[in-house]
This record gives C-alpha cells, sequence and structure tokens, in this order.
C-alpha cells in the first residue's frame, strides 16, 4: 500500500514505478484473472502482481496519474470475444463500466481486438499488471499519452 499525498492508495509501489518509467505510446496490460499473465511476461514485459483488485478500481486510479494517447484513436482496447462467444451473444458488461470511466476520464473509446492479436500486443506491452478481476473478457490495454510542462508544475 501506498501512502503518499495525492497518490491513490490502491496502486502498489511496483505500478508507480512501472508508471512513471513507462514513456509515449508505451502500453499497459490490465490483466484479468484468466489472462495468461506469467507466459506473456516469461520473455516480454514486467509482471506486476494486483491480485484481488478489480480493473475498473485500477483503471480510475491510473487515470489521476497517467493520460492516454490523444494522437492515436484508440488509446485503449479489450480483447474482442471469439466467435463462438459472439454467435452465443456473450454480454460483457465489464466494457460499459470501462467506457464510463474513459469517457468521464479520458474521453475514449475501446478498439476491440482479436484474441490472438491482444496476447501478441500484451508481449509487446511495457507491463502486465495480473489483477483479480473475474470478468470474462475483462482485459485491458492502454497507451500512455504526453504529459506537458505545465501538467508537471
Amino acid at each position: 500500500m501506498v501512502v503518499l499525498k495525492g497518490i491513490p492508495s490502491i496502486l502498489s509501489p511496483e505500478l508507480l514505478y512501472a508508471l512513471a518509467k513507462m514513456g509515449h505510446g508505451d502500453e499497459l496490460v490490465l490483466a484479468d484473472i484468466n489472462f495468461p499473465s506469467s507466459s506473456i511476461c516469461a520473455h516480454g514485459p514486467r509482471e506486476i502482481r494486483a491480485d484481488g483488485l478489480r480493473i475498473p478500481q485500477l483503471l480510475e486510479a491510473i487515470l489521476t496519474l497517467m493520460p492516454l494517447d490523444t494522437y492515436v484513436p484508440f488509446p485503449a482496447a479489450v480483447m474482442n470475444l471469439v466467435e463462438s462467444d459472439k454467435q452465443k451473444g456473450l454480454a460483457v458488461p465489464v466494457w460499459d463500466t470501462y467506457e464510463s470511466i474513459l469517457q468521464n476520464k479520458a474521453d475514449s473509446n475501446l478498439e476491440k481486438v482479436e484474441r490472438f492479436a491482444f496476447y501478441e500486443r500484451a508481449k509487446k506491452a511495457f507491463a502486465v499488471v495480473a489483477t483479480g478481476e473475474t470478468a470474462l473478457y475483462g482485459n485491458l490495454i492502454l497507451k500512455k499519452g504526453v504529459i506537458s510542462a505545465e501538467q508537471l508544475q
């Protein structure tokens, strides 16, 4: 737990360090409990544990510190449903939650990325945060934006 003024206590020191080290265009994956975080991170991004924490809570906290990229059409992405889940009409209510948070904090919409393309993108991310999110298709990728000199003061 972080005990600093202005820093959401839900953000661990390890996650704060990763956020601070990320540059413009770097990506952060917020992974649900079913995401293969450890294997994705075996030869690529660092794995950060946030067991027991839900992605909407983390998203709200992260967006207080990290701007999303305004130079791309979609600075936030989710893993799209596989064809069989589309045919079943599987609902993903957590996406509405993400959309609401993104609209309130960053004025952004979600890109839907095919499952295996999502995994490949995650392998190139700066870090993967393994969360306790239980929602199916709860994975989320955030692309870091720029911070102006005025915002640093």
